[in-house]
């Protein structure tokens, strides 16, 4: 199958220019810069694609998701999420240990390999956790096959809480893939929480959310973070960072950090509009903190942007900051979300290609992937400018069937999705019949 995608501007590298790309058998074989494009025989192509008033990005590599499968596939299942990625552009997601059961064994985690081999519209590849006892584990594992080891120093969703020093100390030392990390003080939260309750009940409202899940909370479980990863060499990477304050922990080296589109799109004053379906952990912050994040999209310090998709049943989402679930569903709008943010001037589009597609290649390692380069698959999206439409209930792809950005218009649209060169989302439609590939890795000592 050969594939001529001609007629857009190709944005790669820092640069942004109008040309076409060859694809053969779902990889790419050849960028060509206009005028150069328009010297191809098209009766030599199965495929042309017109591009023409549009960008062709990388296929968005998506670092952080919780798909829900296996054991709360009520809220979200591999089917279901890897179609919402793919009509938000997203070509390949890492998914998260907590789930049921966890997968922080070789036996759960090769399961959920083979779940992905069935339904996963995209590529997919799968984080494997951490617990308080299974760090002699770490060995044993294929690291051409993961992107690295997922840490809970905050109790959240899934209940995988590592909170003791000993089982801390083993895990940063054994752990030679990257470790991602959530980072809260849970007895921070615990006594904030117990404060809430004595002073507005059982149930705080979720406008005192971040008051509870504090900055103080993440500032002393980062901190926390970077001692051990600086005493045993480990590459630590903070998820889904947001506070300010933490963004002075970073070096760029063995210590990196992900800003969520969450933390970089809504405030802690959004609860007044959207209630608990902005809750997440960490929580969101203050107007302040949303500003310095994103300035630190610019210079460095954040190394990647995630969305930690988090799908929960809407009535999970009811109450307060004890009863409603923490997560949003967001994967199928976090690459419109942050193209709104390019046109707000918050940061270029050749900078957003950098945290969503480059970045998380560099980072994990991942190979032949995140870039419009010869030889690599043919991960590409097409998005247009100018092109508004307003999300609502029927074009919502998560199995969940809400989300925050309900009712907003989008003035850009994802209009064709590649994975390893083949249409997966085109004309408004995922190909639910096209199953996706396992990434692979090559980490380096």
């Amino acid at each position: 199958m050969k594939t001529f995608v001609t007629g857009g501007n190709i944005v790669n590298e820092g640069r942004c220019f109008k040309g076409a790309i060859v694809i053969e058998d779902g990889n790419i074989v050849e960028v060509l810069p206009h005028p150069a494009s328009q010297t191809q025989d098209l009766n030599s192509f199965d495929e042309v694609i017109d591009a023409s008033g549009c960008y062709v990005l990388p296929g968005i590599i998506d670092d952080h998701v919780h798909f829900r499968e296996p054991g709360l596939t009520q809220k979200a299942d591999i089917d279901s999420e890897s179609r919402a990625a793919a009509a938000g552009g997203v070509t390949s997601y890492f998914d998260m240990p907590n789930c049921i059961p966890q997968t922080t064994t070789r036996e759960a985690l090769e399961d959920k390999f083979q779940r992905a081999i069935q339904h996963s519209h995209v590529n997919y590849s799968f984080f494997y956790g951490a617990t308080n006892d299974n760090a002699d584990t770490f060995s044993q594992l294929d690291g051409s096959r993961i992107p690295g080891i997922k840490l809970f120093m905050g109790s959240s969703t899934g209940n995988m809480l590592v909170d003791k020093q000993q089982a801390l100390e083993h895990i940063f030392k054994n752990c030679r893939l990257p470790l991602m990390v959530h980072c809260e003080d849970t007895d921070i939260i615990n006594r904030n929480m117990a404060a809430a309750k004595e002073a507005w009940g059982d149930d705080p409202p979720v406008a005192l959310h971040a008051m509870i899940r504090s900055e103080e909370a993440c500032l002393a479980s980062s901190r926390k973070a970077v001692e051990l990863a600086r005493k045993y060499g480990t590459r630590l990477h903070i998820a889904h960072i947001s506070t300010a304050e933490e963004l002075e922990l970073l070096d760029a080296n063995h210590i990196t950090a992900e800003a969520t589109v969450g933390h970089l799109y809504f405030t802690q004053l959004d609860h007044e509009r959207l209630g608990a379906k902005i809750k997440v952990n960490p929580s969101i912050k203050t107007p302040v903190d949303q500003f310095l994040l994103r300035q630190a999209l610019n210079d460095g310090r954040i190394t990647v942007i995630g969305t930690d998709h988090a799908p929960h049943l809407l009535e999970q989402k009811q109450g307060g900051c004890a009863k409603a679930a923490s997560g949003m569903p967001m994967i199928q709008y976090s690459l419109v979300t942050m193209l709104e943010l390019v046109d707000q001037r918050v940061l270029t589009l050749e900078r957003l290609v950098e945290l969503m597609c480059h970045q998380p290649a560099r980072l994990f390692g991942v190979q032949k992937r995140g870039f419009l380069k010869k030889g690599y698959r043919a991960d590409m999206v097409m998005v247009r400018p100018q092109s508004p439409w307003v999300v609502t209930k029927e074009n919502i792809l998560s199995k969940c069937g809400w989300s925050p950005m309900e009712g907003h218009e989008y003035q850009w649209r994802v209009e064709r999705t590649l994975c390893n060169g083949h249409s997966v989302y085109a004309n408004g439609k995922v190909d639910s019949s096209y199953i996706g590939e396992e990434i692979r890795f090559d980490h380096e000592d």
